[in-house]
This record gives structure tokens, C-alpha cells and sequence, in this order.
């Protein structure tokens, strides 16, 4: 059975910062894109950092470039996000996603075929 869980929300204020990390099981992602997508209070689940399988290509969403690093181990089938220079809006439920081998659109919820639970991230002014 496929796992993605989430780990490294809290609280923290702004200007400050936190490390996310999705611990996969149950198969290797190695050769899988991945990603991390958020939805905060009242809005939809957007985009935020994608992956390639073996870490040479990253994108990131225009808002969080600069502040955010996406980077993944796959020897320990696990994915980060290093999140900088906080603020309120970034305050939302993190995840995690993963793709079955094949290709698909690293920015779109489509893209992707298994999902972790979530983590909250709460940035306080």
C-alpha cells in the first residue's frame, strides 16, 4: 500500500521559516516526478513546487520563487520543502504527491497519482 506522509508544520512568524518533508512507502519514486501543492482557508488546492525524478528540473510558482527550494533523496524515497522569508499567505495545508511512472502535468492535481494527508503550516504576523 502506497504512503505519503507529511511532516514539518507549525507555527512560526513571519519572516520565518520551516522544512517540510513526505516520507513515501509501499513502492520507490525514484523514477517519478513529485510535488507539493497547498490549499489555505476558503480556496482551492494550488500549486506550489514540482520535481523531476531525479532532481535535474524544478518549477516553482511564481509565488513562492526565491522563498521556496523543493529537493528530493530518493536513496531515502523521501522530498522536502525548505520554505523562506514566510508570510501570512503562506499559511495553508501542505502536500504531497506523487506520480505512477508515465508522464503528466507537473503543476496540475491531475498530474499526479497518489496524495499525503496534509500538514498545516501557520505563519503569524
Amino acid at each position: 500500500q502506497v504512503q505519503l506522509v507529511e511532516s514539518g508544520g507549525g507555527l512560526v512568524q513571519a519572516g520565518g521559516s520551516l522544512r517540510l518533508t513526505c516520507a513515501a512507502s509501499g513502492r520507490t519514486f525514484a523514477s517519478s516526478g513529485m510535488a507539493w501543492f497547498r490549499q489555505a482557508p476558503g480556496s482551492e488546492r494550488e500549486f506550489v513546487a514540482a520535481i523531476r525524478a531525479f532532481g535535474d528540473t524544478r518549477y516553482y510558482a511564481d509565488s513562492v520563487k526565491g522563498r521556496f527550494t523543493i529537493s528530493r533523496d530518493n536513496a531515502k524515497n523521501t522530498m522536502y520543502l525548505q520554505m523562506n522569508s514566510l508570510n501570512a499567505v503562506d499559511t495553508a495545508v501542505y502536500f504531497c504527491a506523487a506520480r505512477a511512472p508515465g508522464f503528466g502535468d507537473d503543476d496540475q492535481d491531475s498530474g499526479y497519482d497518489y496524495w499525503g494527508q496534509g500538514t498545516q503550516g501557520t505563519v503569524t504576523s
